[in-house]
């Protein structure tokens, strides 16, 4: 369908992660390729971006992904060696991160930013987007966690979210073949972004991202 007139496209940018530690092919970058290929409709701009392992690089990228693209939603896409569902992160934690990045650097104040809440929440429920997916008959499971691993995923999400005011997603895939294709996790994406794009129109959705002190 064309297009109405003066109705505004809405710009989605993914991210995945480059290389780490035994991940020399990492399945979020990965999956997120072959969800460029499906893409997300006509009405959607998708922007994806690869995105390194650094403490660093993430607190200068993230914040300037919001700025150069002023996206409806940004989706961070991480591998988890323990995940065996396609699992949909609730929040971001600001500290607790201890584990050296692929520069051998952690922030010597073990935290995202400096005097920000304990943990912010994303203005899209998972538990709500969950039971949506649940009828559409995807081959992969999904799941909702509120621990994204203090790490680089964990770190990036919260980053994100203190730039966007709540309007920021993180979903954890299962390395390759544990269980999941590349194709299955791209389509997996794209049906998932397609239901928090519909959530952020139901009226009962929050403005801007809780904060837990």
């Amino acid at each position: 369908m064309q297009q109405a007139l003066g109705e505004k496209r809405r710009t989605v940018v993914v991210t995945g992660f480059g290389p780490f530690a035994e991940h020399t092919t990492n399945a979020s970058w990965v999956a997120v390729q072959e969800l460029q290929k499906l893409g997300l409709g006509d009405e959607v701009d998708l922007c994806v971006r690869e995105i390194p392992v650094d403490y660093q690089e993430i607190q200068d990228l993230v914040p300037a992904l919001w700025k150069r693209h002023n996206p409806q939603l940004v989706v961070h896409v991480g591998v988890s060696s323990m995940a065996t569902t396609v699992t949909l992160e609730q929040c971001g934690h600001n500290n607790g991160y201890l584990g050296l990045d692929i520069r051998d650097y952690c922030p010597g104040t073990h935290c995202c930013v400096q005097g920000g809440a304990d943990c912010l929440v994303s203005t899209i429920d998972m538990h709500a987007v969950c039971n949506k997916i649940a009828d559409a008959q995807l081959d992969v499971a999904i799941s909702v966690s509120k621990d994204a691993g203090r790490y680089l995923c964990d770190f990036t999400y919260y980053t994100s979210l203190h730039q966007s005011q709540g309007r920021a997603v993180f979903i954890h895939v299962p390395p390759l073949g544990k269980p999941y294709t590349a194709e299955q996790l791209g389509r997996a994406l794209q049906t998932i972004i397609g239901v928090m794009l519909g959530e952020l129109h139901r009226p009962s959705a929050k403005m801007i991202g809780q904060m837990v002190h």
